[in-house]
């Protein structure tokens, strides 16, 4: 099987619309651009110099306007960058965009831009035998974390962790963890960098300029003329001159790289391997098997046989990336639910709606951002159609009405691949600020979901289930929270009350006694009048469950803590998803309780009453 075949079988859920995809490999020294015309295609390749260019603007028009004739709707570009939101800041260049600006200037209905490490790591599942070089190693674990870095004008990281149903990236700036010496030699190297930086991190020598950054360190520390040399002139003068200090250098860079990589393996648990890709080992060629590389990847103490059984590649197949940004973008296109992008449903349905429907459609796909921003009646008017028109040719999208295409339309066209925090401003419209408010609190729910420690909810059901009495305390924002908590627990005939004055909380405590439980929520876990009553509960042999921050001071003085860490701007707003979450907590403690193991048939009567009840509770709410 050829690593295009591979990667059709890889990305084969999503079809290509008319017209090329647009590719590209954005580093700090050359880009690479291609056409991919179907998956795994790519047609124009071309390597531009970014030296040539002033920002990304003209560089992609210096490759498209030589391509006029393809009509380009979608694009995926791999930056050698991080990308946080929609402003992107080189760190290698000064080079400063708007990834939305960029999509507008060329007209795209997505864009995506993503870090080029993460490009590479999706690229690895559709490698193929010829597009790698085995260094060592046994043969990769099927289903394992894969680990991914690459030496080029820096250095990336990342890692590929496998799923059900594939694999999601791990995004990372591993490069910059600081340098680790192995040898008198290394710490040399690391002393001379210290005279430049305070901070040297592992990217100052595993890349291009730190190649350099060794050739001159290993002159100064033998007391040799170090010649102005680039990187590529020290690997020539060493792999083809047999120049003694360039050979020196390269070595170190190799041994430095094999201690490095060795430290991603275990950090992953990669079993299914580690890929080296880059523009620096790739070129080295057959000589980096015999390199010290391999050795000291091995070099690991009492780990030194489980490293030995992970394999090392050299990814040898030309722009790797390419399969990469080919795989995010086809899977974003698709959706989980195998659908196309809505700017591709839109101009494929074009010629089943009415003549008045099609100019709405046209006024979507010409200026989408102006539907997105303008109410209904300004839609209408810059389409020249009725406003019932507007909602006829939402309905006919499947949509209910003009706010749900609106809130589907804006997620389409973000090229944000996970659901994740964004920032709300004022000068959002209704559409976008709900879009921020429903991803904002899905995110929250995700990392709370992926945070939760089990062991402590096992222990705090194992309270409430032998608990005689069960009381709540809460103030502000979490009062509602202690309602609510009240209300279901009341409807298991468990005996509960709920305090929300500061002044009976401690009054409450004084009357518990051993086999009570106080539950008390608490955005901050830092209120005197909850941390008081805390101390009164406990030494009246009561258990307490608090639902806070598990670093705050109410968290310390709980039996339990169940972690609520979501932080929030408390001085500005309202604890909104802070409340959502402990909500949560406290459904799955009454579930949890509802359905407990019977032991009798006595039991699982009560514990069927009980589910019933907090159904009940559940529907009325």
């Amino acid at each position: 099987m050829t690593t295009q075949q591979a990667l059709k079988e890889h990305v084969n859920a999503a079809g290509f619309s008319a017209g090329p995809r647009l590719l590209a490999d954005i580093g700090a020294t050359h880009a690479r651009f291609t056409l991919e015309s179907s998956p795994g295609v790519f047609d124009a390749v071309r390597v531009l110099k970014c030296d040539d260019y002033a920002g990304i603007i003209p560089l992609l028009h210096a490759y498209l306007d030589a391509h006029r004739g393809s009509k380009v709707h979608h694009a995926a570009f791999a930056l050698a960058n991080p990308i946080d939101g929609d402003q992107v800041r080189m760190t290698n260049r000064d080079w400063t965009f708007s990834i939305e600006d960029v999509r507008r200037e060329f007209g795209l209905y997505t864009l995506l831009i993503v870090n080029d490490f993460t490009a590479l790591a999706m690229s690895l599942p559709g490698l193929q035998i010829q597009d790698r070089m085995q260094v060592g190693g046994g043969a990769p674990v099927e289903k394992s974390v894969i680990g991914v870095l690459g030496p080029g004008t820096g250095l990336g990281v990342s890692g590929l962790i496998p799923t059900a149903d594939g694999f999601v990236t791990l995004g990372s700036e591993g490069g910059h963890v600081n340098f680790a010496p192995c040898d008198e030699r290394e710490y040399a190297i690391l002393q001379f960098a210290w005279q430049e930086w305070p901070h040297v991190s592992t990217e100052r020598l595993i890349s291009g300029p730190g190649l350099e950054l060794i050739y001159r360190a290993l002159a100064h520390r033998s007391q040799q003329p170090a010649q102005a040399f680039s990187a590529q002139d020290i690997m020539r003068g060493a792999l083809t001159d047999g120049d003694a200090l360039c050979l020196g250098s390269l070595e170190c860079f190799c041994g430095i790289l094999g201690s490095f990589s060795a430290n991603l393996a275990v950090t992953l648990g990669a079993f299914g391997g580690i890929y080296i890709g880059g523009g620096i080992v790739p070129l080295m060629g057959e000589w980096f098997l015999t390199s010290p590389f391999r050795s000291r990847f091995e070099a690991k103490g009492r780990f030194s046989n489980y490293l030995a059984q992970i394999p090392t590649y050299v990814i040898t197949t030309p722009n790797p990336a390419f399969y990469g940004v080919s795989a995010i973008l086809s899977e974003h296109l698709r959706g989980r639910s195998g659908e196309s992008s809505l700017m591709d449903r839109i101009e494929q349905i074009q010629s089943a709606l009415t003549p008045a429907e099609r100019r709405v459609a046209r006024l979507v796909l010409e200026h989408p951002r102006t539907v997105l921003n303008e109410a209904i009646a300004e839609i209408s008017r810059l389409a020249d159609v009725s406003q019932p028109t507007v909602i006829r040719f939402c309905r006919s999208l499947g949509f209910l009405g003009l706010a749900d295409f609106k809130l589907k339309f804006a997620s389409s066209l973000t090229g944000t691949i996970p659901v994740r925090h964004s920032q709300v401003r004022m000068s959002d419209s209704t559409h976008d600020l709900s879009a921020k408010v429903i991803d904002n609190t899905v995110s929250a729910i995700l990392n709370f979901r992926d945070q939760l420690e089990v062991h402590s909810l096992d222990q705090a059901i194992a309270l409430l289930r032998k608990a005689k009495k069960v009381e709540f305390y809460a103030m502000g924002n979490s009062r509602a929270v202690a309602l609510d908590g009240q209300h279901k627990f009341f409807r298991f005939r468990i005996p509960t009350a709920s305090y929300g004055d500061a002044h009976l909380f401690s009054m409450a405590a004084e009357l518990l006694n051993p086999g009570d439980v106080v539950i008390v929520i608490s955005n901050s876990g830092q209120l005197p009048e909850l941390l008081n009553a805390v101390d009164v509960a406990r030494q009246a042999g009561a258990d307490v469950i608090a639902i806070t921050p598990n670093q705050s001071p109410l968290a310390k003085k709980a039996t339990v803590c169940l972690a609520v860490n979501h932080t929030e701007d408390n001085a500005t707003f309202l604890s909104m998803i802070s409340r959502i979450l402990q909500l949560l907590f406290i459904d799955i403690l009454a579930v949890s309780l509802s359905v407990e193991a019977p032991q009798t048939e006595g039991d699982q009567q009560q514990n069927s009453a009980r589910f019933s009840r907090l159904m009940i509770s559940h529907l009325d709410s």
